[in-house]
């Protein structure tokens, strides 16, 4: 019985998610902690505006819990990643503190991610029911 106990300690140590670990959709983007208050999401390759939106709203709501209703905003437009060193990754925060002061005035008219973009988690959530149109 002893060694049965050290067996399924063992095992569910191995098998819990270490705290560098990343989190990982099923399309592949990885979401990792850059801070206690930051979050990089990393695409497997240049990646699209869907999957940084969509890799945000579920580690938001997933791992750091936030409410449907919480706002994301993007502290670091497209970069390069800090956390794998990959060339493409934007960084986010559920704090509007860290973002104030970044200017969301950009007109009617705007391109990819920028920094102080931000929408609810609910609305993030949606890049991920969106399917690749083929020709």
């Amino acid at each position: 019985m002893k060694n049965f106990l050290s067996s399924l300690g063992c095992a569910l140590f191995l098998l819990s998610p270490s705290v560098g670990q990343a989190f990982t959709l099923a399309n592949g983007v990885q979401v990792n902690a850059v801070s206690d208050t930051v979050f990089e999401v990393v695409p497997r390759s240049s990646g699209t505006v869907e999957e940084f939106w969509c890799g945000a709203s579920e580690y938001a709501r997933r791992v750091l819990g936030a409410d449907w209703r919480d706002p994301i905003y993007v502290l670091r437009g497209r970069g390069e990643s800090v956390t794998t060193g990959k060339r493409s990754a934007v960084q986010f925060t559920l704090s509007a503190d860290q973002v104030a002061g970044l200017g969301t005035d950009r007109g009617w008219f705007t391109f990819g991610i920028r920094p102080g973009d931000s929408m609810s988690v609910q609305q993030a959530r949606t890049y991920c029911n969106q399917r690749p149109i083929r020709p």
